[in-house]
């Protein structure tokens, strides 16, 4: 995988990957979307690869919005296509089946925030700010944020968010329940490892139906997602990793789980 700006490093099961433009903040311009679209795509095929791990380059930015100057010089036709190329990217994101960790080591605003509400998980730093600020540059959020981040934080918390366009800091993040955990900067990758590690020994399959049973579950009545989660609850008793789950558990040993 080659990317200009994007770094990928793969390593024991983990990806991760640091959106490398610190001279703007890591802002996302059209074509750092369209990288992020192409690294997705690879990391979901890619069977060496279990979890998925975001950050920004730097000490200062996760990712702080969107690449402005393109934005200013965007017709309406131009726009509308921009807001849902970026909506794409991020739904193939939460789509991939793979759990993935935000690791929000400064300013994610816009873009930035949108693609964290994505994943699966969100780690912050003490220095990190969240925020939808588009209606302070004239623009309500285009890349899903109007949609995503009520439905994680509720709807008068995300409308404050998006109406003052004013970012929350770290520790009004976790008690809002945007972010999981808030750590020292020089702990962010380390905690955000040591969550992937424990998921990585866990039953790939059983990962997987548990990420699709709450992203479809969420969005049907709740009969259907309780119908949709006894399905893929039945489908596990098919697979060699329930056996070797249940059995190691009764056996009382660690399991030896193999993705199948």
């Amino acid at each position: 995988m080659s990317y200009e700006n994007l770094v990928i490093d793969i390593s024991e099961r983990i990806a991760t990957v640091t959106v490398n433009r610190p001279q703007v903040l890591n802002a996302l311009n059209a074509q750092t979307v369209d990288e992020m679209d192409r690294c997705w795509q690879e990391l979901e095929q890619n069977p060496d690869v279990g979890v998925v791990i975001i950050t920004g380059s730097g000490e200062k930015a996760f990712i702080a919005g969107a690449d402005i100057r393109e934005l200013n010089a965007y017709s309406p036709p131009q726009a509308q296509a921009c807001s849902r190329r970026g909506q794409a990217m991020i739904s193939r994101l939460e789509q991939m089946g793979k759990p993935v960790i935000a690791a929000i080591n400064g300013f994610a605003l816009g873009g930035g925030c949108e693609l964290a509400l994505a994943c699966t998980l969100r780690i912050a730093s003490p220095n990190a700010r969240i925020g939808q600020p588009e209606v302070k540059i004239g623009i309500p959020p285009g890349y899903g944020g109007s949609q995503r981040l009520p439905r994680l934080i509720g709807k008068g918390r995300a409308l404050q968010m998006i109406l003052t366009g004013e970012p929350v800091a770290a520790e009004v993040a976790l008690q809002w329940g945007l972010v999981n955990q808030v750590v020292a900067l020089d702990q962010l990758l380390p905690t955000a490892r040591d969550m992937a590690n424990k998921i990585l020994a866990n039953s790939r399959t059983a990962v997987r139906f548990s990420l699709q049973a709450v992203h479809q579950g969420l969005e049907q009545p709740l009969e259907q997602g309780l119908f949709l989660e006894s399905v893929l609850f039945g489908l596990c008793f098919s697979t060699p990793d329930m056996k070797e789950g249940t059995g190691a558990f009764l056996e009382k040993r660690p399991p030896r789980f193999t993705g199948q």
